[in-house]
């Protein structure tokens, strides 16, 4: 079903319904761009950390919309043996609104936008018809917008047409501009005389001339009359000016005000169907993700995991559906619900985010059923919820990672040792082929460049790392060090940097802190003083002063449990990123699925720690 800007709030309801009864759903998004840097492959390496290949994407990443998002939910029907499937494909642009609504930049890369096109992507439907969305800040930001607003409305008097600038008195008037106003003025005066005419429609102007219209009207028209803000198809704005009385008036005050939620919502869009993940780091983005989808499995990963990886030679999903549709695997029974599209895998629609969301879920269900076949006696049918493919949850498959397959969303990730592995820095001029003359001497190895002048080197036997290194010692052009040592040297960097960086905050910490607490001493103690800083001018250093340090033992045995909170909301307004961290735990808790296996709990398969 294709959800555009017009039908996706008749539409919502279903979507609702269909994730609520859904046994599994699969998702699936085309993006403008995938990398705004070097490309991918330029920019990972084989050897990069979970953190590591994280924060480098995500650097690359974040600038790019989401075009296109493919929702379709499976739920089997035990009657027929087969699965009813219920797809969506939105069409999503974060289109603002009003002048008040964030005007979202963003950056194409001209290989996707090419690719896209090749696929008959629509692009007039994303940015006409596309879904606006907020995500969560931009969204209290604009409701804190409306109600400020309404606030200041209410509170200058009765008109609902009044600014934030609206005036009490004689508005001074430019001269360029006294002609315009006086002649709103006589179609006002006309308007208020005349007993057919109910409303006045005013010629589009400028926001400036609008400006002086409210505010002259304000002064000059208290009651009687109700102004409002319009906008043609052309965008141009007008006012509307019509006659009310004080019943009338409140009922378009009402109105107004409905309209205002209803386009609120109207702006929020497609995150009523998903908010939008952003600015987290590794261990943040994992408890996000797993709060907004406590069971996740990648069909990817799972099916370059045994007993799949040694039967199917390419996980690519076009090629992935194509393999599960051959021995031995059997491909399931699907059927569209009433009302929903179907898709025809024989036309391969590849690229439409439904359709991709589609056959990923069909992929799912032929390598679960799969796994029914080693039970005794067989079951053809295997559930999304299955023990079978609990070992499959929660990991996400890394590519081009050679030692650890996946992140682990649940936990720490695989730290392999990684004791063959060495750090190599060489002149720029340096290509492969040198760096396989260097390591002639050792046999098969195995290089991922970093950058232009160092790579790892990976040696197949670990016992040859010392004397690699060794043979680097009196060499001019190029230096060898084991991987930890490269490991501990660029951690050593971190620390001090980090140091530097925290350091100052955390001096300003403690020091709004003692302020805090000096000032809730002053209260203990009756004292009518008021807050004074307690540093001394001069150098500072990064750590309190013995003074500060028994201030704050004072503080802390003598203050009463009121008085801590106040100095406890000092220093919490330095720490909103440590609250949100435990809110996202509760949440995580509170989504947890209700079923797990123990520890203990025998599993058919296992997703391994090494490839």
């Amino acid at each position: 079903m294709e959800i555009i800007r017009s039908n996706f709030k008749s539409n919502l309801h279903k979507v609702y319904q269909a994730i609520e009864e859904a046994d599994f759903f699969a998702i699936d998004g085309e993006f403008s761009g995938i990398s705004d840097g070097p490309s991918v492959t330029a920019l990972t390496n084989g050897f990069d950390t979970p953190e590591e290949r994280y924060q480098k994407l995500k650097k690359h990443s974040m600038d790019f919309l989401l075009f296109q998002f493919g929702l379709c939910a499976f739920k089997y029907d035990y009657t027929d043996s087969k699965y009813i499937t219920k797809s969506f494909n939105f069409y999503v642009f974060p289109k603002p609104f009003s002048r008040s609504s964030p005007d979202v930049k963003f950056v194409c890369q001209s290989s996707s936008i090419d690719f896209l096109a090749s696929q008959g992507f629509d692009f007039n439907k994303v940015f006409r018809n596309g879904i606006p969305y907020l995500n969560q800040e931009e969204e209290r930001q604009l409701r804190e917008q409306y109600d400020e607003k309404r606030l200041q409305s209410n509170g200058a008097g009765a008109l609902s047409y009044v600014s934030p600038n609206t005036s009490k008195c004689p508005v001074t008037i430019p001269e360029d501009q006294k002609k315009f106003i006086d002649h709103v003025v006589e179609k006002i005066e006309d308007l208020l005389q005349s007993e057919e005419d109910k409303n006045l429609d005013l010629e589009p102007c400028t926001g400036f001339q609008r400006k002086l219209i409210y505010q002259t009207l304000s002064w000059k028209y208290p009651k009687g009359i109700h102004v409002e803000t319009l906008e043609t198809e052309k965008k141009e704005r007008y006012i509307v000016i019509s006659k009310v009385d004080e019943e009338e008036r409140k009922r378009r005050e009402q109105q107004k005000h409905a309209k205002e939620q209803e386009e609120l919502n109207d702006a929020v869009g497609f995150s009523r169907v998903i908010h939008a993940i952003a600015n987290s780091d590794l261990n943040e983005f994992k408890e996000m993700t797993t709060c907004v989808f406590p069971r996740l499995l990648d069909t990817k990963l799972m099916a370059s995991t045994q007993p799949f990886k040694d039967i199917i030679n390419n996980t690519s999903l076009a090629e992935l559906e194509k393999r599960l549709k051959e021995t031995p695997f059997n491909p399931p029974k699907v059927e569209s619900a009433e009302g929903f599209p179907s898709y025809d895998t024989a036309s391969e629609q590849l690229h439409e985010a439904g359709y991709d969301a589609y056959i990923t879920g069909l992929c799912f269900i032929s390598m679960a059923n799969y796994l029914g076949t080693f039970l005794s006696p067989p079951k053809t049918h295997v559930s999304a919820r299955s023990k079978l493919v609990e070992p499959f949850f929660n990991k996400l498959f890394l590519m081009r990672v050679m030692d650890i397959p996946y992140l682990n969303l649940e936990g720490p990730d695989l730290q392999p040792k990684r004791d063959h592995v060495l750090h190599v820095t060489f002149p720029k001029e340096w290509k492969t082929s040198d760096l396989y003359q260097l390591f002639s001497a050792f046999g098969n190895i195995q290089i991922s460049w970093i950058d232009d002048t160092s790579a790892f080197v990976s040696l197949s036997q670990p016992e040859q790392v010392q004397i690699a290194v060794n043979t680097s010692k009196y060499a001019e052009s190029y230096r060898i060090q084991t991987y930890a040592e490269y490991v501990g040297k660029k951690h050593e960097k971190q620390i001090k940097r980090k140091w530097t960086e925290d350091g100052w905050k955390e001096v300003e910490r403690k020091r709004l802190n003692t302020q805090c607490a000096s000032y809730a001493l002053q209260n203990h103690y009756h004292h009518a003083n008021s807050l004074t800083a307690t540093g001394t001018v001069g150098k500072r250093t990064l750590s309190p002063s013995r003074a500060e340090a028994g201030l704050e033992a004072r503080v802390s045995e003598e203050l009463s449990d009121a008085e801590l909170e106040q100095t406890d909301s000092c220093a919490e307004s330095l720490s909103e990123g440590r609250k949100k961290a435990k809110k996202l735990k509760r949440m995580k808790k509170d989504l947890s699925p209700a079923g797990s296996l123990s520890d203990s709990s025998a599993k058919l398969f296992e997703v391994p720690d090494t490839w």
